[in-house]
């Protein structure tokens, strides 16, 4: 293949970017391997993943990233906690530093798309400082035929130069680690952290900010297809189960993290999985832990033995949060178009710590929205320092630090387009059951995946179902392969009272984080949610 084929037209002169030393335009995976190697990025591992460290970032800087407030895109953000404010005027300084920065430095430009459906796909150039960060970049998005790059012309561009720090005091930013969205500009500056997934997350944002404006929903979900070729889709926060249940061997994984519901269906904005893998074990997730003894996966902050450079997942000495970034190709089921049909089933996954919530209840279209947009789930204790009992979180569509856009608009297209298409609804707990954590049990993993797969296959439909006085949905009385009590949560707890309180207690954090939505969302859609002070 010759080289020139591989260089775009669009030089990085669009971008301001002048007097570099070397430009390495769109290598493929064997020549960034010997590059990272070469520049002592990172070192191959047994079987031959590529592992790398992070530095001190091994995770989300959440409190570094800020969008800029200008113009015609400024008025439809949703500021707040989330979504910080950024001054046009501190966002072309720290530009113009970056540029005369880059001068003289060699740089690795990867020219990809997000997306699959033709018609929204987007097209992305990923400029790093570092090959394994355009590795990463190949990994995750979706990869160009070679013939068409020379003509594409990148319509969102990120600049990672994880070595070049800001200085709070001057350019107004958090801590020396930045990542800056301009949504007019339609350039992302990121800086101050080698972790590879403000990346990606970067362009989600990106997603989440332009598809809804063409009413296309867009998800932060995994979502998987089975054999009659329905579609399901998993929202959930970290830690819930939304890449171990819908990595299935009887369905095809459409993905794992991101991605759009179009008139034409559901479909996956990346090409690749980044998938948290602390304490993988072969058994749990194999079709996972194979993608860790495979030539092209990125390893982020996994343990391995210097001399064997064989890996140790239970290592969590740098970080819980270690990583593996792979192609979907490295998935054996997975769907290789990535692009399927409208879906049959919704699940939203909560992993309740207080161990109140039922494992699979049937929601309505309007009590689908109130939980989509609470987005709960709980830390329990030893997750982060100070947690010492369990804390619910709430996260808005299941991804608050990456919706622009009102939590309400999401939940809004996503009834549109959940009423067009009969979808049934699903909550399911893959919490704790028989009590809250520390006293009960986490709900088993095989009777989580019979429920799902009931749900999935039709096959509860055939139940009969009881309201669940406190939060409101529909309890099936039974399931094969299931116990009966299980499925009632208050039957598992010795202490009744004591489950009564604790209901009424989370109930109540529902009605209290819901509060600030009110003042939007209908009337129907406030009654959805559960009964503060329900007597059970």
């Amino acid at each position: 293949m010759a080289v020139q084929r591989l260089i775009s037209k669009f030089g990085l002169e669009n971008h301001g970017i002048i007097n570099i030393r070397k430009v390495h335009w769109n290598h493929n995976t064997p020549i960034l391997y010997e590059d990272i190697v070469k520049n002592g990025e990172g070192m191959i591992t047994h079987l031959g993943p590529i592992a790398v460290r992070t530095g001190l970032h091994t995770g989300r800087a959440a409190k570094d990233k800020f969008i800029v407030r200008e113009g015609e895109t400024g008025d439809k953000v949703w500021w707040g906690k989330v979504n910080k404010p950024f001054e046009p005027e501190k966002f072309e300084m720290m530009f113009r530093r970056l540029q005369a920065y880059l001068q003289g430095r060699d740089l690795y430009v990867q020219d990809c798309y997000a997306g699959y459906d033709p018609k929204y796909r987007l097209p992305v150039r990923v400029i790093t400082e570092t090959a394994w960060h355009s590795l990463f970049a190949r990994n995750m998005f979706i990869q160009v035929p070679p013939e068409q790059l020379t003509e594409l012309v990148p319509k969102f561009t990120i600049i990672h130069v994880p070595n070049f720090q800001a200085i709070p005091e001057v350019d107004g930013t958090n801590s020396e680690a930045f990542i800056l969205l301009n949504l007019r500009r339609k350039l992302v500056l990121i800086g101050g952290t080698s972790y590879a997934g403000e990346i990606k997350k970067s362009i989600f944002t990106v997603m989440n900010f332009l598809l809804p404006q063409e009413n296309v929903m867009s998800m932060h979900c995994s979502a998987n297809v089975g054999p009659d070729n329905e579609v399901a889709i998993f929202f959930g926060l970290s830690g819930t189960g939304k890449t171990t249940l819908s990595a299935d061997p009887n369905r095809k994984l459409i993905g794992d993290d991101e991605h759009g519901w179009s008139a034409s269906g559901v479909f996956n904005f990346e090409g690749g999985c980044y998938a948290k893998i602390i304490n993988l074990s072969q058994e749990s997730e194999p079709e996972i832990y194979a993608t860790t003894r495979q030539f092209g996966t990125i390893l982020e902050n996994v343990g391995y033995d210097i001399i064997t450079r064989r890996l140790d997942l239970n290592d969590a000495s740098l970080t819980e949060n270690t990583r593996a970034a792979y192609p979907l190709s490295h998935i054996p089921n997975a769907l290789r178009e990535s692009m399927a049909g409208h879906p049959k089933n919704i699940i939203m996954l909560t992993a309740d710590a207080f161990g109140v919530m039922p494992p699979i209840s049937k929601m309505s279209p309007e009590q689908a929205m109130y939980h989509f947009i609470s987005g709960y789930t709980a830390k329990v204790a030893g997750t982060e320092a100070g947690i010492t009992e369990p804390q619910a979180t709430f996260s808005a569509c299941f991804g608050a630090p990456f919706m622009v856009l009102h939590p309400y608009r999401y939940a809004e297209i996503l009834a549109e387009k959940i009423k067009k298409h009969d979808v049934a609804c699903w909550l399911v707990n893959t919490g704790w059951s028989g009590g809250p954590f520390g006293v009960g049990k986490r709900m088993p993993i095989k009777y989580t995946r019979a429920l799902v797969n009931a749900a999935l296959e039709g096959r509860l439909k055939n139940s009969t179902f009881e309201e669940d006085p406190v939060f409101g949905v529909q309890v099936p009385n039974s399931c094969e392969g299931v116990p009966a009590e299980i499925l009632k949560p208050r039957q598992t707890w010795s202490d009744k009272n004591a489950y009564d309180e604790k209901a009424r207690y989370l109930a109540g954090l529902f009605k209290d984080n819901f509060s600030q939505f009110e003042n939007e969302v209908p009337a129907a859609l406030k009654k959805a949610g559960p009964r503060e002070m329900a007597r059970v």
